[in-house]
């Protein structure tokens, strides 16, 4: 079964937000006050959202700081987790033994 690509929350804020409301990344850094490079690269997948990014985008779209940083944390931790999965099958897990 083939692998789905790692979705960054740039892209989601392009395709479904960005796009069905016609609205360019320019529109949108003048809207929440933060420099239109941050955005485009956003997009671009360059950057990470952060909070205050976060928060900015949940006033303007009516949704939660969480939800966009939902999106960064799953995105940075399937990142991970292919970038260091040899490393991470070396850790063994912890078992309690009883005394």
């Amino acid at each position: 079964m083939k692998k789905l690509k790692n979705i960054h929350p740039g892209e989601i804020l392009q395709e479904e937000f960005l796009l069905p409301l016609q609205l360019s990344a320019y529109k949108l850094s003048k809207a929440i006050g933060i420099p239109q490079t941050r955005v485009s690269e956003i997009i671009k997948g360059n950057r990470r959202i952060t909070a205050d990014t976060a928060l900015r985008l949940s006033k303007y779209f009516g949704n939660s700081a969480k939800f966009w940083l939902g999106l960064q944390d799953d995105f940075d931790i399937e990142e991970e987790s292919v970038l260091k999965a040899s490393e991470l099958a070396s850790i063994e897990h912890y078992e309690h033994k009883a005394a």
